[in-house]
């Protein structure tokens, strides 16, 4: 994950997504953004800060590696490791649910799933907050750390209209993470910052681009999860719904192989061979477009270093978000200083480790926009 005082008008072409914070519920505080980030003023890089999960031939998770046995570059050259952690930095989480009218049936196994985020994904020290959307989206609860506040918020969850704006939520879900205090900074990295997504892989009239929203979550150093909810169990379950975005054939299922270095499991088999979903992830973001669209979840945990998980076949919600709370507290959180950190354009980063048959997966890289004006 990347840590940027790099401000939303130098970073590209500015987000589209609603302006202004959402109303929390009453009696909840507003997270205001740090002046700085809202200027629209170029700040330069301060850490490259990113999740690095790294597996064994058989997909187990590596826990034994030390901070010398990684070598990162950036743009090739190699850099000076500054932070490095296993599992302990605590998470800040923003938890992005659908409510459209299409996951109607899927609502009781989704109101259960409040105790896994609160016990298995934000760990002993972290933080949650909760955002609805389908034809606009809604913060339901604002950061806490109250287990509670986040388990009864989930639990009653209801459904509105048929739309989803999936795109602006997470826009806004990367806006309220960039804004978590302290800011990091080189010496101390702060927070982790992760997205997790549970929604069919489908937007419906946003405003934001698939691309801003991942260079500003690369820049903001937010690593996407995402647990694609199946529509085609929706509807074998619900009666149909009219004016509901066409999904992707067939929804819910993940269509791409694998990122790199996932290992194959039960419900992420490739069903599309020969799709690039780095190649895509790395064009989405140097061109901060809609290219990526129809693999779009996929693609925006490649961006940031997260993974995407379907529910169609074998793997339940519930599972799929076990699986990654298991990833967020087994993994490397490994960060540096970039020394060319004002370069224009995109950063390729690449992590090695000095160990024959490991996987190693992390983000693939960040974008410089040269400053406007």
């Amino acid at each position: 994950m990347l840590v940027a005082i790099l401000l939303a008008g130098g970073v590209g072409a500015p987000a589209q997504a609603p302006e202004g914070p959402i109303a929390p519920k009453p009696g909840q505080a507003v997270q205001i953004v740090p002046p700085d980030v809202q200027a629209g003023l170029k700040v330069r890089v301060a850490l490259v800060n990113m999740p690095v999960t790294v597996r064994d031939a058989k997909g187990n998770m590596v826990h034994d590696l030390e901070a010398r046995d990684f070598r990162i570059t950036d743009n090739g050259a190699e850099q000076k490791i500054t932070h490095f952690d296993l599992g302990g930095d605590p998470v800040s989480l923003v938890i992005l649910i659908e409510t459209s009218s299409r996951i109607d049936p899927l609502l009781p196994e989704i109101h259960k799933t409040g105790i896994l985020f609160t016990q298995t994904v934000m760990g002993p020290e972290g933080e949650a907050a909760v955002v609805g959307f389908n034809d606009a989206v809604d913060k339901l609860q604002d950061f806490t750390s109250d287990d509670d506040l986040i388990e009864n918020t989930v639990s009653r969850l209801q459904t509105g209209t048929s739309g989803s704006k999936l795109y602006d939520a997470m826009a806004v879900g990367v806006e309220m993470l960039s804004g978590r205090l302290p800011q990091p900074t080189a010496d101390k990295p702060g927070r982790r910052r992760v997205m997790l997504v549970m929604s069919e892989t489908v937007d419906a009239g946003s405003e934001a681009k698939l691309g801003e929203v991942l260079r500003k979550a690369q820049l903001a150093n937010v690593a996407i999860y995402s647990v694609g909810l199946s529509t085609t169990r929706s509807e074998l379950k619900g009666k149909p719904r009219d004016n509901a975005p066409t999904p992707i054939a067939p929804p819910g299922i993940n269509t791409m192989p694998p990122p790199p270095g996932r290992a194959p499991s039960p419900g992420n088999e490739s069903t599309n061979e020969g799709v690039d979903l780095l190649g895509l992830a790395i064009w989405a973001v140097q061109h901060a477009d809609n290219k990526a669209k129809d693999h779009a979840m996929d693609v925006a945990c490649v961006a940031t270093g997260g993974m995407h998980l379907s529910t169609y076949k074998n793997r339940s919600i519930e599972k799929a978000i076990d699986e990654i709370g298991g990833e967020l507290h087994s993994q490397y959180t490994v960060g540096y200083a970039p020394s060319d950190a004002n370069d224009i354009g995109y950063h390729e980063i690449k992590v090695d480790v000095d160990r024959k048959n490991l996987k190693v997966r992390t983000r693939p890289g960040y974008y410089v926009a040269p400053p406007e004006g």
